[in-house]
């Protein structure tokens, strides 16, 4: 599969009209779905709808940014995440909120999408050959 997976920090700063990201965000989505499909998953979705209070209000700001397609998470992806979920603890991890970043990497990575983020220290110790686009 090819195309970008657009973690929840990005479409959270277009949402929430960040005074600092905003700007970035939009001009990276706009920039990137020229020429590739833009992707979120389940998790990315349910990370942006919490500052919703109808699902109409969701797709309709999701539907603003580009052509976004919801895709689900391939079980292999699901697995990858528990290990490295796993790995994380092992290495005296102490966040609890970090497993659903866990779920995005290890979806981009099986599913060979790049991924656009903000957040890029997880990603780049437990996803070290994911390909990030990041400021």
């Amino acid at each position: 599969m090819n195309g970008i997976l657009i973690d929840s920090c990005v479409l959270l700063d277009l949402f929430t009209d960040d005074p600092i990201w905003a700007n970035w965000s939009e001009k990276i989505l706009d920039k990137y779905s020229q020429t590739n499909t833009l992707y979120i998953n389940s998790i990315i979705y349910t990370e942006v709808s919490i500052g919703f209070n109808k699902i109409e209000e969701v797709e309709r700001a999701i539907s603003k940014c580009s052509t976004i397609n919801v895709i689900e998470i391939p079980r292999e992806a699901l697995f990858l995440a528990g290990k490295v979920f796993l790995k994380y603890k092992n290495n005296h991890g102490t966040k609890t909120s970090t497993l659903p970043d866990f779920f995005i990497g290890a979806h981009a990575s099986i599913s060979k999408l790049n991924l656009i983020t903000r957040d890029i220290t997880r990603y780049k110790t437990y996803f070290p050959s994911l390909k990030l686009i990041h400021p």
